[in-house]
């Protein structure tokens, strides 16, 4: 028992000073860009040595490739459980839609720092990390997928939908606005953004009228 113990206490730590890191490198990056954010800065940042960087991640490179797995992974299981949860309550799929709205805006709200990088990286390609940015992104579009395709099948939505494109265009409008509203357009409360995008989908995606 006190082995188990000793172990869970030292995994506690250790993701403890990694979610330390991940939140110095977004930060850091998001103000000055990768390349110029150093190793040293990062270690600062985070208020640990630069070997504790190195034992936890082997370099600059590999530390941001699982900084976008672990932002966007938390992303998808946000909106995942908006889905789950509303079908739980006994909402439809547009309910489940716009409560994944919801959620988006909430974690970029959170997040933001994360999230100008993420939309940033996403049109970049000549990064080492490319191919596991696309593979974390379809994680998050499939959630968007799935509810359309149960819609599509129920008969809530749709046959003509194009789903693959449809869900990416939702998460592409969740991102884009969210990003918009924090520059530009910061005096609206995420209730009002979220009301506007609501607006949009229940007269576009479901075809409602009101």
């Amino acid at each position: 028992m006190e082995s188990s113990s000793a172990t869970a206490g030292v995994s506690t730590r250790r993701e403890a000073t990694r979610q330390k890191l991940y939140e110095a490198a977004v930060t850091l990056i998001a103000e000055q860009g990768f390349s110029a954010t150093t190793v040293d800065e990062i270690a600062e940042r985070a208020g640990v040595a630069k070997g504790t960087v190195y034992y936890n991640f082997a370099s600059k490179s590999v530390l941001f490739e699982e900084l976008l797995r672990h932002g966007v992974s938390l992303l998808t299981a946000s909106l995942k459980e908006a889905a789950e949860s509303t079908a739980r309550a006994g909402g439809g799929k547009v309910d489940s839609l716009d409560a994944m709205i919801r959620a988006g805006l909430v974690f970029i709200d959170r997040y933001p720092a994360f999230t100008q990088l993420y939309v940033a990286e996403l049109w970049r390609t000549n990064r080492a990390w490319q191919s596991t940015l696309m593979v974390v992104r379809q994680q998050a579009v499939a959630v968007v997928e799935g509810v359309l395709r149960e819609g599509v099948e129920n008969g809530e939505f749709s046959e003509e939908i194009d789903v693959p494109l449809t869900a990416s265009a939702l998460v592409g409008m969740v991102l884009v606005a969210a990003l918009d509203w924090q520059s530009f357009q910061p005096e609206r409360s995420l209730d009002d953004v979220h009301a506007a995008l609501s607006r949009l989908l229940q007269g576009r995606v479901s075809g409602r009228r009101g």
